[in-house]
């Protein structure tokens, strides 16, 4: 899951949004760190990335891409799901739309960002400042993305590239995005999903 997903499913679940977008610049054990909230935020980002990674429907998403590919394709994937939940807001979430969702997710984390890894920051200033949200629903942003990932990352090169996979089985992800997001959706919104193991659960949005 990429920026969009992991602040969607935080507010599905009544998580701490700052927590979840945050985790992936937090190594280690975030306790004692940040307070229990956002502990339990970051900790939700890291359950969820691990059922993301295990899952079936991800593990098909992934074959889609050529061998040269298949290295960088969760990366690939995470955007490209974020991609799919930007076009299809209005299918994916009743309550606001994305606009007003991007606004208050913003509300809630810029005034803490003092507190947070610079690069955190940084990241923030981005995401923010280029409506990237909102952006990621168009194809062009997409490639923008990872097109820089790939330049300011030689590793990660081969993301460039995955952009063609992407073009030439655009449908079958769209087809996966429907089957797969809407299951961590309902485990995002089951009380339990911050305690205790949860086996995904078919779930559809209505398209």
């Amino acid at each position: 899951m990429n920026f969009l997903a992991h602040l969607h499913l935080a507010a599905l679940s009544e998580s701490s949004l700052l927590g979840n977008l945050m985790a992936d610049f937090i190594r280690g054990s975030p306790e004692g760190l940040f307070s229990s909230d956002i502990v339990a935020g970051i900790r939700m980002h890291r359950r969820v990335d691990t059922l993301t990674d295990k899952h079936p429907l991800v593990v098909e998403a992934r074959s889609l891409f050529r061998c040269e590919y298949r290295r960088v394709a969760p990366i690939t994937l995470d955007i490209i799901w974020d991609h799919f939940l930007s076009l299809h807001w209005d299918k994916c979430e009743k309550s606001y739309s994305l606009p007003e969702f991007v606004n208050f997710a913003r509300c809630e984390i810029e005034p803490h960002l003092d507190s947070t890894p610079e690069k955190f920051q940084e990241m923030n200033r981005y995401l923010w400042s280029q409506n990237l949200l909102i952006r990621y629903a168009d194809m062009s942003c997409i490639a923008n993305v990872l097109q820089g990932m790939a330049r300011r990352r030689p590793k990660l090169s081969a993301l460039a590239g995955s952009y063609q996979d992407i073009e030439r089985h655009y449908l079958d992800f769209e087809t996966l995005f429907w089957e797969f997001y809407p299951q961590m959706a309902a485990l995002a919104s089951n009380k339990h999903f911050l305690k205790q193991e949860v086996s995904p659960e078919p779930c559809t949005f209505s398209k």
